[in-house]
């Protein structure tokens, strides 16, 4: 997992509230078995025009133009700007791990669901919470600058503005310290890897018939 230190990008706004996990990765890609591969289909029914299936081509589709996502002045954004009760619905972690693959390493609402917030630090994305009139406030802000970035400190955990304002917003002591360091659970795990080892030399050392069933 990347890990979070500080973030500057061109923020893209989503201005609509409840999105729901499906309109975030539709129920089709879930087909797949891998973590890879979903940022072309991350609100593939907003994105395009005709219906996506799995393995398709993104070039051969019809995008909706008037879709926030497609328009050129959002490009290459890595902050998502959101409603309240983003991510709502069903559980799936494909939600953030297509939100990740897009290129988006931070998230900026009043509020989200909970299991879809607790699975974006699984996976490296920043879900940050501010207020709904600071929300409201950069809604305002970036549809009035084109080019509109946000910098965000997790350290500090501050988000700045062009002009310099900070909004300070907070995050749980033990989030922080993974995103910091990358670590999800697998990485957390391996921080203890000589001591696992340490462990199954000894249990074999003195249970050897278990060598065969391993």
């Amino acid at each position: 997992m990347r890990a979070f230190t500080v973030h500057k990008g061109l923020v893209a706004p989503i201005d609509r509230e409840n999105v729901d996990t499906d309109a975030i990765i539709p129920k089709q890609f879930l087909k797949s078995i891998r973590k890879t591969g979903f940022g072309p289909n991350l609100f593939d029914e907003w994105r395009y025009l005709d219906k996506g299936e799995p393995g398709q081509d993104p070039a051969s589709r019809k995008p909706n133009t008037d879709f926030v996502l497609n328009q050129p002045r959002y490009a290459g954004a890595s902050v998502l700007l959101a409603r309240k009760n983003f991510g709502c619905g069903s559980s799936r972690e494909h939600a953030p791990w297509a939100i990740e693959q897009f290129g988006f390493r931070a998230l900026i609402a009043p509020s989200y669901a909970d299991i879809f917030y607790n699975n974006c630090f699984k996976n490296g994305i920043l879900p940050i919470v501010l207020p709904e009139a600071q929300v409201d406030r950069l809604f305002d802000e970036v549809a009035a600058f084109p080019g509109y970035e946000l910098t965000i400190d997790l350290e500090r955990q501050v988000v700045v503005k062009p002009q310099g304002d900070e909004l300070p917003f907070d995050v749980q002591a033990f989030r922080k310290y993974c995103l910091l360091n990358g670590l999800d659970d697998i990485g957390l795990t391996l921080r203890h890897q000589d001591k696992i080892a340490a462990f199954e030399s000894e249990r074999l050392a003195t249970k050897p018939w278990l060598a065969s069933t391993m």
